[in-house]
């Protein structure tokens, strides 16, 4: 049997609850979801990248990226994405800041697939990512 593994990027903080940032067991990876949070800084709590959602937008994929590759994944491992969104009114311009993004990456394999929903976050951040990653 395979350990589950607890992957928290240097990166990032210790999450606020019983939850590990992302798991990986075998040769699956789930990140849990993440929020546009700049990189986490000693002693001082989290703050989001900016108020704009292209600025959340890219740091929160910045952030899934990181714990990808704390687990040995890049964005071609990646199966599924699903985004959180808080204003239905965001969806078109959120796809052109993801499709922008993954023109960027360099991306050897078919894109992931992909979920977007509509939900609550807390006061001032605007969208919520995580991502499951198969490796080979």
């Amino acid at each position: 049997m395979t350990d589950k593994i607890a992957l928290t990027p240097k990166t990032h903080t210790t999450p606020p609850a019983k939850f590990s940032h992302g798991v990986k067991k075998g040769n699956i990876l789930q990140v849990a979801g993440q929020v546009g949070f700049l990189p986490a800084e000693e002693g001082k709590p989290p703050t989001p990248a900016g108020p704009t959602l292209r600025e959340q937008t890219l740091q929160t994929l910045a952030n899934v990226r990181a714990i990808l590759e704390e687990g040995g994944a890049t964005w071609d491992d990646a199966m599924m994405i699903r985004v959180y969104l808080t204003d239905t009114g965001h969806f078109a311009e959120l796809n052109e800041i993801y499709d922008r993004y993954f023109e960027e990456q360099g991306l050897t394999q078919v894109p992931a697939a992909r979920t977007t929903v509509y939900v609550g976050l807390p006061k001032g951040l605007l969208v919520e990512i995580d991502a499951l990653a198969v490796l080979d």
